[in-house]
């Protein structure tokens, strides 16, 4: 298809005309640059075509011509895009000071509390395996030593213990 020439009346059927013959092949074509996001795209295509509205004097009417320099067009705006937003910091929302929690004192009382009764949960075994590695902050070789066991015996102990302890604390919300 053959863009016609424009005239100052007739500028809008350019860009009519311009979206129906290359607005779907555009659009896909830039999905693909700007890496699957719809929303970008489609701003992308709209700018390169306000910009060939824009230049509608300087446009070479041939399709394959026009084709070429949409593309063009729309690649360069991407690739400012993406300049752009390596440049600038992510804009993120501030947090509702309601929403947002501060630590204190009880959070931590509380969290012990929900510890101590999902441990009382565990088989002395495993629990003292807990303890001893967990608590008391020794390597497994040393908590194999202090429980008269083989380390491995401990790293089972452990291993069963701590998916207990998620289940029982999982259970208390």
């Amino acid at each position: 298809m053959v863009v016609p020439v424009p005239d100052p009346v007739q500028d809008d059927d350019l860009a009519t005309a311009l979206y129906r013959e290359f607005g779907r092949p555009l659009l896909a074509f830039v999905i693909t640059l700007t890496g699957g996001d719809r929303l970008w795209a489609e701003d992308v295509v709209q700018e390169t075509l306000i910009r060939a509205w824009r230049n509608a004097d300087k446009l070479d009417r041939e399709p394959e011509m026009l084709r070429a320099w949409l593309h063009t067009v729309a690649r360069r705006i991407v690739i400012d895009g993406w300049r752009s937003r390596r440049a600038r910091p992510q804009e993120v929302e501030e947090p509702d000071a309601n929403l947002v929690g501060v630590p204190d004192e009880s959070d931590r009382t509380l969290a012990a509390m929900m510890l101590y009764e999902a441990l009382q949960t565990l088989s002395a075994e495993h629990r003292e395996a807990v303890l001893q590695t967990y608590l008391q902050d020794r390597t497994v070789n040393e908590a194999a030593a202090k429980l008269g066991v083989p380390p491995g015996t401990v790293k089972s102990r452990i291993y069963h213990a701590v998916r207990a302890l998620r289940r029982a604390l999982k259970e208390r919300g």
